[in-house]
């Protein structure tokens, strides 16, 4: 019943982020081929990132990315390799880059198998003593998420790059300065702030080589 109860309260808090973003604008994949051309530099012309610390967003549910992008256009994310890259951008004009990448095929990674039972331990049973709640929850047992709700997916995600926001979300549970956009709920931030170090590090490398 504990965990059931956990489960039901992360749904329920990503409910309320993921519908908190504005969907008003429908995006045109084709004008978002030609808008996302800078964004080719750092997370690929497909949106397959070759550098483990900027994301993969292909594949990427639309509503998400849309999401991320106007909160770090608007200042809600700081993201520093972000500055200024987003800036003058419309609504409509993320919304056409978000529907490009949703559109392109993930190209997937690898679990280090060193780490693969406590990842998957922590992504489909989270930490009970903790009250971690396990992943599968939002993000579905593939990591593919839930892209009409605005859950991210997971599965093909760089390591360090899940690693490296998790611990950003642990530091945003006391710090403002760590990640705070997860809404008044502190879904993630609260998920994540009860999550060790070889935790982290596990169930990112984990949720790399879900497919």
């Amino acid at each position: 019943m504990k965990k059931v109860t956990i489960l039901c309260s992360l749904v329920l808090g990503w409910a309320q982020l993921a519908y908190s973003a504005d969907a008003s604008a429908a995006g045109d994949a084709g004008a978002g081929k030609n808008k996302s051309a800078a964004c080719s530099a750092c997370h690929g012309a497909d949106g397959n990132s070759a550098a483990p610390t900027f994301p993969n967003m292909a594949g990427q549910g639309e509503k998400y990315l849309v999401k991320q992008m106007m909160d770090i256009r608007d200042g809600a994310r700081p993201v520093p390799t972000m500055v200024g890259q987003l800036d003058g951008k419309s609504d409509q004009d993320l919304a056409d880059i978000a529907a490009f990448y949703a559109s392109q095929p993930g190209s997937g990674g690898q679990t280090n198998p060193d780490l693969l039972a406590l990842g998957e331990k922590v992504y489909r049973s989270g930490v009970a003593e903790r009250n971690v709640a396990a992943c599968i929850a939002c993000h579905s047992p593939t990591g593919r998420g839930n892209a009409p709700a605005g859950f991210p997916a997971l599965a093909g995600q760089h390591a360090e790059y899940t690693a490296s926001q998790l611990r950003a979300y642990r530091k945003g549970f006391e710090d403002e300065s760590g990640r705070t956009n997860d809404g008044d709920t502190k879904i993630m931030r609260t998920t994540a702030f009860g999550l060790s170090d070889g935790e982290i590090e596990a169930v990112s490398s984990y949720v790399a080589g879900l497919k």
